[in-house]
């Protein structure tokens, strides 16, 4: 049995789906319970601070439980894989002696090589090197089951460098898929129920797949081929980079209905000099006319965006700056952390450290200001008729649970049936974390 506990972001719960894929024909069948694991995987993120601990922390309890299952008779191997595995390996060796496997997010492919060395000769195997060929000319085909909505990855790693961002480091330099194998498993995953796809990549517009004639298409490209599939309802991409928003993209914005008008841009902050220090290659300037241009493109685009508060050298000026930056633009949500060092980075080593009551305070002013206008964008929905892709059962009996175009949850009074088809639905009541509605034409709300 497999036990796998995922850690961080999207790609992460991509990989965590095709290190089960990886391991099917092992005989391996997931199970939720560690406890009923004979191989345990932690995939791990090192995006944010004392990451690495945390895992210790879980490997401390995994020691115990691996100590029961041995006196029972029973076997138990564990992989640590993911970013911690590929900044840390050695290290991680060294302090865990638990770890059976470590194995970087490139390399998840030899899974079943590691089990096989560990079972033969013992001790701990590592795979943290980036290999010349990609990770994915050795996978299968997916044979997970999905559901209504799917992660597809098409892009990986990160040539931007940005000086807080450890991605360069641990996911290594950008490699995209070729689109023939993207749109081939776009056509699985449709085939097997899933209306809609998020297209994955740490720098996703980044995307520069090379098809077999030697070709290279655009994300813009890609995604205008992805729509002609029959069966897919819904299209969209997460993460993006200002700098890689080029003019067929935004064209697509414009031009494909399944690409859903909601769109995450980091801006990461409202003040040029720390964007200079952040080596984000753009200016304010910068951002607000490519919003801007979006908006020319899809008027009803709503956006998304991360921000990073007390960077080293962040002064009360500056802070300011992005809080002008965020009235200005309008986000209907966002992600908003304090900085924290990341070693091997170079901001880690910058002087002028922003002291940590200065962050907390200037990041509970933010997130004040980012739930206000989440909150002002959930109410301006109130008796609009939305279109809503049904995922799932609610939690009450008779509802049924869906997303709008930009992400909300709905719940609605309705058949089972309708789940994996898009409805259009009145909203009713906005609440705290989810929007209340009915079918169009129907006079019961949810509950």
């Amino acid at each position: 049995m497999l036990y796998i506990k995922t850690y961080g972001c999207q790609m992460n719960v991509y990989d965590s789906a095709r290190m089960a894929d990886v391991l099917a024909p092992l005989g391996y069948a997931q199970t939720a319970t560690p406890e009923a694991a004979d191989l345990i995987i932690l995939n791990t993120c090192h995006i944010r601070e004392k990451a690495a601990e945390k895992v210790y922390s879980e490997l401390g309890r995994l020691r115990a439980l691996k100590e029961a299952r041995a006196a029972g008779g029973q076997e138990t191997m564990i992989a640590v894989a993911g970013c911690v595995a590929q900044a840390e390996g050695e290290e991680m060796a060294r302090r865990a002696p638990v770890i059976d496997i470590l194995v970087g997010p490139q390399s998840y492919h030899r899974l079943p090589e590691l089990i096989a060395t560990v079972r033969r000769a013992g001790g701990q195997a590592l795979e943290t090197e980036f290999p010349v060929e990609s990770k994915f000319d050795h996978l299968p085909d997916s044979a997970a089951e999905t559901g209504v909505t799917a992660f597809l990855t098409v892009q990986e790693g990160c040539d931007k460098f940005c000086t807080f961002c450890v991605v360069p480091y641990t996911r290594g330099a950008e490699t995209s898929r070729p689109p023939e194998a993207v749109v081939a498993e776009a056509k699985r995953l449709v085939g097997s129920g899933v209306r809609e796809i998020t297209l994955l990549g740490q720098n996703v517009n980044a995307y520069h797949g090379e098809d077999a004639r030697g070709q290279v298409w655009s994300l813009g490209r890609l995604i205008r081929h992805l729509a002609e599939i029959a069966g897919l309802e819904r299209l969209r991409y997460t993460t993006s980079h200002p700098r890689d928003m080029d003019d067929d993209l935004i064209g697509a914005h414009r031009d494909v209905p399944a690409l859903m008008p909601f769109l995450h841009l980091p801006v990461q902050s409202g003040s040029d000099a720390v964007l200079a220090a952040m080596n984000r290659r753009h200016t304010v300037l910068d951002y607000r006319r490519l919003v801007d241009r979006l908006r020319d493109a899809r008027p009803d685009l709503a956006l998304s965006s991360d921000f990073i508060v007390g960077f080293p050298g962040e002064t009360d000026a500056d802070f300011a700056a992005t809080l002008t930056l965020v009235e200005e633009v309008g986000f209907f949500q966002a992600f908003s952390f304090k900085y924290s060092r990341r070693p091997g980075t170079p901001a880690s080593i910058l002087a002028k450290q922003v002291s940590e009551p200065v962050k907390t305070k200037r990041l509970a002013e933010l997130q004040a200001l980012l739930l206000h206008q989440q909150q002002a964008f959930n109410e301006s929905t109130v008796g609009r008729t939305l279109p809503v892709l049904f995922q799932s059962p609610g939690r009450l009996a008779g509802q049924l649970g869906g997303r709008t175009p930009y992400l909300q949850p709905v719940h609605v009074p309705g058949d089972p049936a309708l789940i994996g088809t898009v409805q259009p639905v009145t909203i009713a009541a906005a609440r705290a974390n989810s929007l209340v509605g009915r079918l169009a034409g129907h006079s019961r709300e949810a509950p």
